[in-house]
C-alpha cells in the first residue's frame, strides 16, 4: 500500500513538472474585427524547448516573407491594409519539437460582388442572376431585393413559382421564371450578412422580346428586296444607247453579269447575281 502511494505521488509530481514547463503562446490580439490595419504578435513563454525559427501562415499557407531562423520566442506580423482578400486565419508557428502554434482571427465585412452586373433573358424564359462573396467570415444569411420607385422590395423564395433562390456561404443564385417585359425588367440587389455587418451589390436585368432575334434577319431581307427593286427599275428604264457596243467600257453591273455567266436580259439571272453580290458584301462587313 505504501508503495502504491509512493508511485502515485511520483507520477503526480512528474505531471506538475511537465505542466509547469508546457509551452504557452501569448497572442496579441486574439481577434481583429473590421479594422483597416493591425499588428499581430506572438510570445512563446514557459518553454524549455529549443527554438529553430518561426513563421506565419495565412489560411494554411506559409507567408514566405515571415520566415525566420532566429531562436527568438517573439514574432510579429504587420498588416498594413486589411481587405477581404487579406482576412482569415493567421497562425504564428514556432519551429520546436514538437511544433507549437497559435491562431489569430482577422475578420472583415463580407465582400459581395455580382458575377455579372448586367443580365438578360428572353420573354417567357428564365433569368438567372448570381452573386458571390469573399473574405472571412463568409455570410451566414443572403437576401434578394428588387428596386421599384426607389424602394427595395424583398424577394421571397418560392413566391408563386416566380422566384427561386439557392444559397451557399460563398454564393447565391436568383432565378426569375416566366420573364415579363412589363414586370421583370429592372435592378435587383443581392445582400450578404455575417457577424460584422452587411454588404450588397446590384444587377440590372433586361428582358428581350421573343421576336428580337428575327429583326436583324427581317432587316437584311428588306435591304435585299430594295436593292433588287432598284436594279430592276434601272434595267427597265435604261436607254438603248446605253447598250454596250464594244467601244465603251462596260458598266460595273454588266461586268458582274458577264463574270457570273448571266445574260443581261435574263431577269432571274440578274436577281441571282444581285443577291450573290449583296451576300458577298455582307460577308465582307461581318
Amino acid at each position: 500500500m505504501k508503495l502504491l502511494w509512493a508511485v502515485s505521488a511520483l507520477l503526480l509530481s512528474c505531471w506538475r513538472a511537465n505542466a509547469s514547463t508546457a509551452p504557452t503562446i501569448v497572442a496579441e490580439p486574439l481577434e481583429v474585427s473590421n479594422q483597416s490595419s493591425a499588428v499581430l504578435s506572438c510570445n512563446l513563454t514557459q518553454s524549455s524547448l529549443h527554438i529553430k525559427g518561426s513563421h506565419w501562415m495565412h489560411n494554411g499557407k506559409i507567408i514566405e516573407e515571415s520566415k525566420s531562423t532566429d531562436a527568438s520566442p517573439y514574432t510579429v506580423l504587420q498588416l498594413e491594409k486589411i481587405t477581404h482578400s487579406s482576412s482569415g486565419k493567421y497562425d504564428c508557428v514556432f519551429l520546436t519539437d514538437p511544433v507549437v502554434q497559435q491562431t489569430i482571427d482577422v475578420k472583415t465585412l463580407p465582400h459581395v460582388a455580382a458575377y455579372k452586373h448586367s443580365e438578360h433573358g428572353n420573354e417567357k424564359d428564365k433569368g438567372v442572376m448570381v452573386c458571390v462573396s469573399h473574405g472571412y467570415p463568409l455570410p451566414t444569411d443572403w437576401a434578394w431585393f428588387k428596386e421599384q420607385n426607389g424602394t427595395q422590395i424583398p424577394i421571397v423564395n418560392g413566391t408563386g413559382n416566380k422566384y427561386e433562390i439557392k444559397s451557399t456561404p460563398d454564393k447565391t443564385t436568383l432565378t426569375v421564371n416566366d420573364l415579363s417585359i412589363e414586370n421583370d425588367i429592372g435592378d435587383y440587389i443581392c445582400s450578404g450578412t455575417n457577424e460584422l455587418g452587411t454588404s450588397s451589390d446590384k444587377i440590372h436585368l433586361r428582358v428581350r422580346s421573343r421576336l428580337a432575334a428575327l429583326w436583324p434577319f427581317i432587316g437584311i431581307v428588306a435591304e435585299v428586296i430594295i436593292l433588287v427593286t432598284i436594279i430592276l427599275i434601272y434595267e427597265k428604264r435604261r436607254k438603248p444607247d446605253e447598250v454596250n457596243d464594244g467601244t465603251y467600257a462596260m458598266l460595273p453591273t454588266q461586268l458582274h453579269y458577264q463574270l457570273l455567266g448571266c445574260v443581261q436580259t435574263d431577269k432571274h439571272c440578274v436577281i441571282k447575281c444581285c443577291l450573290l453580290i449583296y451576300c458577298l458584301l455582307l460577308l465582307c462587313l461581318v
